[in-house]
This record gives structure tokens, sequence and C-alpha cells, in this order.
């Protein structure tokens, strides 16, 4: 394990809840932002209602994945993301310390919802946006050499 016996690592499976936003950069970079839904539910005892809990996830990809998630990710998509947590201090307008946490993403993949399979999915061969995930990587090493997990997607 990489760094002392560190680990900084995200999975989500959620819901797209705003538009892509892409930055280009004079020197050929890029980032994107949106935000991801994620959902918990739960029979609350006492009254025998379903009670459904969402957490809004602030989202950040860089260079080749901006690219893929400008053209194929809309609003409402469902997504299965690997990242990493990071947290950024700035200042608003009122010059007061702020802190935003998000999850980079090194990984993704689409995943169908309900009855119709998201359109992104459908536009391009997985194997093609797989193969462009994996290049990402590789401006952002991964530390963590270890062999694929067995998850079931």
């Amino acid at each position: 394990m990489a760094g002392q016996g560190s680990l900084n690592k995200v999975m989500l499976i959620g819901n797209v809840g705003t538009e892509v936003k892409p930055h280009y950069f004079e020197g050929g970079g890029s980032v994107a932002n949106f935000s991801l839904a994620t959902n918990e539910s739960y029979v609350n005892k006492s009254t025998n209602q379903r009670v459904v809990n969402t957490e809004w996830h602030n989202i950040v990809v860089y260079n080749k994945l901006v690219e893929i998630f400008e053209k194929y990710v809309k609003v409402g998509d469902k997504l299965y993301l690997e990242g990493r947590l990071r947290t950024r201090k700035w200042q608003d307008d009122k010059g007061q310390d702020r802190y935003t946490t998000e999850v980079v993403v090194t990984d993704f993949t689409f995943l169908p919802r309900g009855e119709k399979s998201g359109q992104a999915a459908e536009n391009q061969p997985k194997e093609n946006i797989q193969q462009k995930t994996n290049q990402n990587q590789e401006e952002t090493p991964d530390l963590n050499e270890e062999e694929e997990d067995d998850l079931p997607f």
C-alpha cells in the first residue's frame, strides 16, 4: 500500500445532477465539474414510511475524461465512479475562507437507468470508453498497484 499505509479511494454509484461544466486551459489541459447524487433509503419503524436521504457529491474530471464526460454524460445518467477525495480551500467574495471537498475521478462506468439504458452507453462502445479512461490514469498515476477487484459491475 502506498503512502505508509494510507488509502484515499472513493466508489460511488449515483445519478448526474448537473450538466458537466468544462474549462479548457491555454496549455491544453482541461477540467470539468458536475454533481452526482447518491441515495440511501430505509423504512422509518415508527411511521412505517420509506425515507430517502440524498447526498450530493462534487465531481471533478481532468483532461481526456473531460472530453468523454462533456460529450456523453447528461443530467440523470447513472454512473459508477472511482476516484479520490480532495479538499480545496478558497476565499469567497467577502474574503472568508471556504472549503470544498470533491471526488477526483480516476475511472468510471456508465450504468443503465431503469427501463432505458443511458444514451451515453449506446453512443460509444464501452471498450473505447474504457481505453480512454485507462489513458487518463497515466496522467494521474495510481500509487496503489493492486489487481482489479472482483466487483459485480
